[in-house]
């Protein structure tokens, strides 16, 4: 479970700091996806795009780096 102590009083810090928890172990996300059903190709297609976006970002990192 997910807690945030409020130092000072400080709710609105408090709070900032428990929805980057949340987004860190990727619990919007996740309630995102379980929103609608997808079919077995849609999922497998979105996967497939993911997939090539994120080997671009990698590739374009290792040019930036050489």
């Amino acid at each position: 479970m997910n807690t945030v102590a409020v130092k000072n009083g400080n709710l609105d810090l408090a709070l900032r700091k428990y929805k980057q928890k949340l987004a860190r172990d990727g619990v919007p996300s996740e309630c995102k996806k379980r929103e609608a059903y997808d079919k077995p190709g849609v999922r497998r297609r979105n996967a497939k795009k993911e997939g090539i976006k994120n080997a671009r970002k990698r590739n374009s990192r290792r040019k930036d780096r050489d």
